[in-house]
């Protein structure tokens, strides 16, 4: 059987900070290993691990219960909330706003599915705040573009540089990973939860199972 499945033994504390298990200053990109499944029993969820095989990031979201709200909490290797990611209510287009921690006041991001049919490329936008797109689109910080049920996607910053990308896992001794387990390339002047997030989001507007939210 091919191993997925993070180092468990490798888990820090829960007083372990996201700084000090995912430090960037590496030259570098970071190359995680994302698994679109929870370590808890019955849940819908992600388990992001490094090369090393060591836990970084996790989602554990009931499918019932704290999934029906609408919310999704990325958290770190110990637990603790990094950023709190709802859909934006009363809004027709498939909007979210991403939080700082467990908070949900002064969103850090706001995210929005990209629909138009003159550039199928785009994905979505990540923009500051709640501002959106804005008119003249300088309120956007990071475009999302290629295919995420294809698992090949790359993230560009404002002015065009690539800064993340996902792609297919390479298969082991003739077996395939499938969809359900695939890799994130993180450059070094992107925070990998940020990154992460965004896999998250892209997995709501585009994803083919069932979603967290109702």
């Amino acid at each position: 059987m091919i191993k997925v499945h993070p180092n468990v033994s490798a888990i820090p504390s829960e007083k372990t900070t996201l700084k000090s298990s995912s430090n960037l200053e590496a030259a570098d990109a970071v190359v995680l290993t994302v698994w679109k499944k929870s370590l808890l029993f019955n849940c819908n969820g992600f388990t992001v691990f490094d090369a090393k095989g060591n836990l970084v990031f996790r989602v554990d979201n009931y499918m019932a219960g704290s999934g029906s709200n609408g919310e999704i909490v990325l958290m770190d290797a110990g637990g603790k909330p990094l950023f709190t990611i709802r859909r934006k209510r009363l809004c027709l287009a498939d909007n979210w706003l991403v939080y700082d921690g467990e908070t949900v006041v002064n969103p850090l991001f706001s995210v929005k599915k990209h629909v138009n049919i003159l550039n199928t490329k785009c994905l979505a936008h990540v923009s500051s705040g709640t501002t959106g797109s804005g008119s003249n689109g300088k309120n956007i910080v990071y475009e999302i573009e290629g295919s995420y049920s294809q698992r090949s996607c790359a993230v560009y910053d404002e002015n065009r540089r690539r800064v993340a990308e996902i792609k297919q896992k390479e298969a082991v001794g003739g077996v395939a990973f499938g969809v359900d387990v695939f890799r994130l390339i993180v450059e070094p002047n992107m925070e990998m939860s940020v990154a992460m997030a965004i896999v998250i989001l892209l997995d709501q507007m585009f994803g083919s199972s069932r979603r967290f939210s109702t």
